[in-house]
């Protein structure tokens, strides 16, 4: 209702229920709710990749390189090496830095192109297209950065491989046989693919991001194929699974610890809008002349893979309490600044951004 009303995202409401459920009544996390929260973030990453849209990336693949790229790697560099040569953070967590506030949030931006009538012209389809290619480097980021040799990681890299190859070519006659039904036999498989690839990443000391974005893309064309099952799976999703994530991330927040580290937290959000826009405002205005303060802004938006990693860092022994608080709560308002200052005082009339970006892109 908070989120309706107010016109802010789910998430952030659901981390600021964590937030308080923490730090004013003591709650904590509890070994089943840290299960659905890990497989929430499989789950969110794999319905990030399923959102691409194949003919729109070919569309416009020029522009979506240079631009999502850019997006990466810019405040991915910028937010490692000022981490750790300033702020004195190991050599590890400053890579989780990097990796959290290098992303571009898929939910926010998809969001306010829709509700604001972007989402079919130009400017709409280049900015999607160009938040798929962050997020594609966000997830290769992390997986190979923290990948740890073992010999578990051999058949979870065949196992990977055999789910990404197989299960886009079982789809064409799964759904005909056993689509459309109350037992939803498409939800329950793909649940089954991702739990698979969580359990060989564990064994392998891995992480399952990169493997469930990539079969994400690799289905995407049977989910857009097949609305009502996109939709119906996002139902299940973002009415059960989601809000444990966002919830137990949340609960990882220490306001004691934001308090005390105000200047660190201000310093990072201010690396990551700083980077986003030396890196993403040149390409933009190159392709989107008339929009490209705007899609600076959109593109230095971060959420969910923001998060992910952030609680990835934690878990892992990598991030303290303290620095995780800061680095969820920079990511938090990455979200927030952006989107408000874009909508405010950036934001493109619809039918302009189509006729003139148009040309300029073309």
């Amino acid at each position: 209702m908070a989120s309706v009303e107010m016109g802010i995202s789910v998430a952030l409401i659901e981390i600021l229920l964590g937030v308080a459920a923490a730090n004013t009544f003591g709650l904590h996390s509890t070994p089943w709710i840290d299960f659905l929260a890990s497989f929430a973030s499989i789950v969110l990453t794999f319905l990030a990749g399923a959102e691409v849209d194949p003919d729109l990336m070919q569309e416009r693949l020029k522009e979506s390189l240079w631009i999502g790229g850019i997006s990466f790697l810019a405040p991915f560099l910028g937010a490692w090496l000022a981490a750790h040569y300033l702020f004195g953070w190991s050599w590890k967590a400053a890579q989780i830095c990097g990796v959290a506030l290098s992303t571009t949030s898929l939910a926010v931006v998809y969001a306010v192109l829709v509700e604001t009538g972007l989402t079919h012209t130009t400017l709409g389809k280049i900015i999607m297209a160009s938040t798929f290619v962050t997020d594609f480097g966000t997830a290769l980021a992390l997986s190979l950065l923290f990948l740890r040799p073992t010999w578990w990681l051999v058949p979870f890299v065949l196992v990977s491989a055999a789910i990404i190859l197989i299960m886009p070519r079982l789809q064409p006659w799964f759904f005909p046989r056993y689509g459309g039904r109350v037992i939803e036999p498409e939800i329950k498989g793909a649940f089954a693919a991702l739990l698979v690839l969580m359990y060989f990443a564990d064994r392998a000391e891995s992480h399952a991001v990169l493997p469930a974005f990539i079969l994400g893309l690799a289905v995407a064309k049977i989910f857009h194929a097949h609305r009502e099952e996109q939709r119906r799976f996002r139902v299940v999703a973002f009415a059960l699974l989601t809000p444990f994530f966002f919830v137990k991330s949340g609960m990882n927040v220490s306001l004691r610890a934001v308090g005390a580290n105000l200047g660190l937290m201000l310093g990072l959000l201010g690396i990551k809008l700083l980077t986003k826009a030396v890196g993403v405002y040149p390409p933009a205005r190159r392709y989107l002349p008339l929009g490209a303060t705007y899609t600076t802004l959109l593109m230095s938006t971060g959420l969910t893979f923001g998060t992910i990693s952030s609680l990835y860092g934690l878990n892992a022994g990598i991030l303290t309490k303290d620095q995780f608080s800061v680095l969820v709560t920079v990511v938090v308002l990455s979200a927030v600044v952006p989107t408000w200052i874009a909508q405010r005082f950036f934001h493109p009339a619809p039918e302009a951004g189509e006729r003139r970006e148009g040309g300029a892109a073309g």
